[in-house]
């Protein structure tokens, strides 16, 4: 019996097929950026939070704004934070001024956690894009910067 070659896909347009390639890429690059985070004990989006912490600084962030800040807009970050506080890696603290406002800020263990993370993170960014091109990886950005604008 004969094998037969897949048939092409078929899209009803260009833009179900770049939507559709965007969409299976990034999953994709999230599937392969987990591997690497969840090996230190923690999930990408408990990571995200502890990169938007350290990136806050000493002062820390209010809860509502780490979670404007995260790749994956998320209902859940105080239960994010609650996790990573049970870890160590955060603290939280009421605002002085307004009792409804929480202040979280990364610990030193959150810190030398992202510190021993920095590498292997930042290899597995670079293999994610490593087949483009300076320039094609410089037009990719912009690109993905205009498809999200009309998409918040």
């Amino acid at each position: 019996m004969a094998s037969h070659p897949k048939p092409p896909e078929s899209f009803r347009s260009p833009e179900q097929q770049a939507t559709l390639c965007l969409l299976k890429t990034a999953d994709a690059v999230k599937r392969r950026f987990a591997r690497v985070i969840e090996a230190y004990g923690i999930t990408p989006q408990q990571y995200n939070v502890l990169r938007i912490l350290r990136g806050a600084g000493p002062s820390g962030l209010p809860t509502l704004t780490i979670g404007e800040r995260m790749i994956e807009q998320t209902p859940g970050t105080t239960r994010l934070v609650d996790r990573l506080e049970r870890k160590g890696l955060v603290t939280r603290a009421p605002c002085p001024t307004d009792r409804r406002r929480v202040f979280c800020q990364i610990t030193d263990k959150g810190l030398q956690l992202l510190t021993e993370m920095d590498e292997p993170v930042n290899q597995c960014e670079a293999k994610a894009v490593s087949v483009l091109a300076s320039d094609d990886l410089t037009s990719l950005i912009t690109l993905l910067d205009s498809v999200r604008s009309v998409n918040s």
